[in-house]
């Protein structure tokens, strides 16, 4: 996980702001330094913002992988998933490719509602494998989706540990 420091870009947007208000007069600069007290924090939002973007142009370039960003106090840092090389739970076969209709660049966005104890039993696993949670989502539905069944009934023999696991998607 990298960490990226925002100060010095703020800073610098800080620096510019009243290098412009300099050369328009002393009005400009008194209004300058009255804006400069709120700045940080939005500049922080518009860059937060920008490198959400730039992650999403490059997770859709990644898939299945991805690259998320996450806020550690007032500082982003990014997450690297690469595309995965196995299947989960120790099944020998390669995973399941993206499907065709999946090239055409974009992804969508959902909102899933999970019980508290699924949400974390994903979470469980996804960290198992050193994915994100949303990597590990994507590559269980394309896993299901493609399975031979073709009702999108999923069923694992038996994983480690002796436990089963099924389910639906529709």
């Amino acid at each position: 996980m990298a960490q990226m420091d925002l100060t010095s870009y703020v800073d610098t947007l800080r620096a510019e702001l009243s290098a412009a208000a300099e050369a328009a007069g002393e009005d400009a600069r008194a209004v300058a330094e009255r804006l400069t007290a709120s700045l940080d924090a939005a500049a922080r939002l518009v860059l937060l913002e920008a490198l959400s973007a730039a992650a999403d142009e490059i997770t859709r370039e990644l898939a299945p992988g991805s690259v998320d960003v996450r806020l550690r106090g007032r500082d982003p840092s990014f997450v690297v998933t690469p595309p995965p090389t196995e299947q989960s739970f120790g099944d020998p076969r390669p995973a399941p490719a993206a499907p065709a209709d999946a090239d055409d660049g974009g992804t969508a966005r959902i909102n899933l509602r999970l019980p508290e104890s699924l949400k974390l039993r994903a979470e469980q696993a996804a960290g198992q494998e050193g994915l994100s949670v949303n990597a590990w989502l994507v590559r269980a539905v394309a896993a299901v989706l493609e399975s031979d069944d073709p009702g999108g009934h999923a069923r694992r023999r038996s994983a480690p540990g002796g436990q089963r696991y099924t389910g639906w998607v529709r």
